[in-house]
């Protein structure tokens, strides 16, 4: 555990330079606003998480190719993505729109306080094989044979 903990961990590190480089193009450059740019910027971060994830903090689950992986990745959205997303725009509104904070701390606060969670519901729920990568569920060949 504690090992894939370092895993999860190193690549969030890289997903957080994805996500600081992908937030000062959209507001800094672009002018985007900072709460629509502060989504965008975690989703460009989401996948690159979850493809380093699936090859490398999770490969060990998974060694019987990628069935499963268009699940997973629906599933990462869905939950540690929609945290990311959720848990930024109301952290971020927070720090910069009452606090005054710069766009690019508050961004560093908040995907800090989003990655227990996020860890603890990849592990237990997203990178978990299902039934049908795990062969305990019989499949009708197996039936008549």
């Amino acid at each position: 555990m504690l090992l894939r903990w370092f895993k999860f961990n190193a690549v969030g590190g890289i997903g957080v330079g994805v996500q600081l480089v992908a937030l000062t193009i959209l507001a800094g450059q672009l002018e985007l606003n900072y709460l629509v740019a502060t989504a965008l910027a975690v989703e460009a971060a989401v996948i690159h998480n979850f493809l380093w994830h699936e090859r490398w903090t999770w490969a060990d689950r998974f060694n019987q190719g990628r069935q499963g992986s268009w699940r997973r990745f629906v599933q990462f959205n869905l939950t540690t993505g929609t945290l990311s997303i959720v848990g930024n725009l109301l952290f971020m509104r927070f720090f910069v729109g009452s606090l005054e904070m710069h766009y690019l701390v508050a961004n560093l606060l908040t995907i800090a306080v989003c990655s227990v969670l996020n860890f603890m519901v990849s592990d237990r729920l997203v990178f978990q094989p299902s039934l049908w990568e795990t062969g305990t569920v019989e499949t009708h060949e197996s039936l008549d044979g």
